[in-house]
């Protein structure tokens, strides 16, 4: 496909930069929409097909358009004015794209009111470009699904060496499609490592927010918990620019109710380059034997930075809590997704769990390439989250990762946060509901993205994004993908 080169250079643009070239008169809105759907088509549909969209906005180019006049007219609404970003395809928006968490029971669903993450995108002036491929029902489907596979929209790719490289689930395709430069910025969704992941996988900041930050109203669920959305990008400034438009209180979600004082419109203001300085952090040293020889050296290398920038480095190994496996996710997905699917239009075929069981079994070529066995544990529960069991886990679950966990680590140390080498605090942080931020380190000899993630306590986001932008901007370790 001959490249239109007319078109504005998209390839690795900051948000920041592409609104001062708006504001120059250098490019517009549209031009963005253009430029990014032409590399949707040179990398994404073709070349290495990395199939990370599910569909496009047919509408996106009007959008632009109406925002670049309102532009001319009034200025730009804030910082997300005329930026295209991606949603996962578990994120209900209220227009002509479907929302159907990558799975074919879902493919003619058509959300009848924005998730509020969507509303607050459209408020601050972004373009949804389009939707996300995903790894199906959030990779809460089975056990074995590879990480990006869904029925509806196959298998995405990790632009940093496709078909080579784990993706990383279950935010797969909002995190090739960023890490590619199909696109301004992303939202992900996690339960449990799933914008972590990818973001890790794919070279990009990826931010799992405290849970109730940001409202889960209008996003397919899994568990009442643990579920949160995010942003993913290429850079912490990104990263902040988006947490700032999604937070907030919403009376559909309890969660953010929690909130008040402590969310803020605003998160750059906390970008500090000096983030670092004088801060304590804790850091499990036996991690880096767990890895190979290049990514320890990688990540030994992002700690000696830390300690650079003025850090004081402890190694927390001997406390740290052990790995442990809990069942409450199994529990909490039938109540969380039975009341999703209740609400959906007549003509759907699915509006339970029996229901979308029944679908797949129905179906066995496309539906059940991987089984379904994850569905079927959590149908054999009551759905009422009464069982003795259900209540041990989850306190469990809160004891170990809190009291046993982050805060215990934080207080014995007097740590102001930790940074596990790769995503290996995803339990810990998701369990608790607590905030953490990966940071790419670099990359192997063969082109593999490794990376660095912050942890601390609930609503440390300043923190964190202080911590993070310093030793972004102090080591400059990402590499964009090579797409050729």
């Amino acid at each position: 496909m001959v490249q239109d080169h007319n078109l504005p250079d998209v390839s690795e643009a900051t948000i920041k930069d592409l609104q001062a070239r708006m504001s120059r008169g250098e490019t517009s809105s549209r031009a963005l929409v253009k430029a990014y759907l032409d590399r949707i088509a040179r990398y994404d549909k073709s070349g290495p097909c990395l199939n990370s969209f599910l569909e496009v906005n047919p509408d996106a180019m009007f959008i632009a358009e109406a925002l670049d006049l309102e532009r001319a007219r009034r200025g730009p609404r804030g910082p997300l004015h005329g930026i295209p970003v991606v949603l996962k395809d578990n994120i209900d928006t209220a227009d002509k794209m479907h929302t159907s968490a990558g799975s074919l029971a879902l493919a003619d669903s058509y959300a009848s009111r924005d998730s509020f993450v969507a509303q607050k995108l459209r408020e601050a002036g972004a373009v949804i470009l389009g939707k996300a491929n995903m790894t199906e029902w959030a990779n809460f489907m089975t056990e074995g699904m590879p990480n990006g596979y869904s029925s509806r929209g196959g298998q995405v790719l990790n632009p940093y060496g496709p078909g080579r490289l784990d993706v990383g689930g279950s935010s797969s395709g909002s995190g090739a499609a960023v890490a590619a430069s199909l696109v301004t910025a992303g939202i992900g969704t996690e339960t449990h490592g799933s914008i972590l992941s990818p973001s890790s996988n794919n070279g990009l900041v990826g931010i799992k927010p405290t849970v109730g930050l940001i409202s889960r109203s209008g996003i397919i669920p899994i568990s009442h918990v643990q579920d949160t959305a995010g942003p993913m990008t290429r850079c912490v400034e990104d990263a902040a620019i988006l947490l700032g438009a999604l937070a907030g209180p919403d009376d559909r979600d309890p969660a953010t109710r929690r909130s008040e004082g402590f969310h803020h419109r605003d998160y750059t203001q906390f970008l500090d380059g000096d983030g670092l300085k004088g801060k304590r952090i804790g850091i499990p040293r036996d991690d880096y034997g767990k890895l190979d020889k290049e990514r320890a050296a990688l990540s030994e290398a992002a700690e000696e930075a830390l300690k650079d920038l003025g850090a004081t480095v402890v190694d927390v190994s001997p406390d740290r809590p052990k790995p442990w496996s809990s069942r409450s996710l199994t529990y909490e997905f039938k109540p969380a997704i039975n009341a999703y699917l209740s609400g959906l239009a007549p003509h759907i075929p699915v509006h339970s769990l029996k229901e979308l069981i029944a679908f797949n079994n129905e179906n066995p070529y496309k539906m059940l390439r991987y089984g379904q066995t994850t569905f079927l544990a959590a149908e054999a529960t009551s759905g009422t989250l009464t069982e003795p069991e259900y209540v041990r886990l989850r306190a469990e679950d809160d004891r170990l990762s809190r009291e046993k966990g982050i805060d215990y680590l934080l207080g014995k140390y007097a740590l102001d946060a930790l940074v596990y080498p790769g995503i290996g605090c995803t339990t810990l942080a998701a369990k608790s509901g607590y905030p953490a931020i990966t940071v790419p380190v670099g990359v192997t000899s063969d082109f593999r993205p490794v990376a660095i993630t912050f942890t601390s306590k609930a609503w440390s986001e300043p923190l964190l994004l202080a911590m993070a932008y310093a030793f972004e901007k102090a080591t400059s370790f990402r590499k964009p993908p090579d797409l050729g």
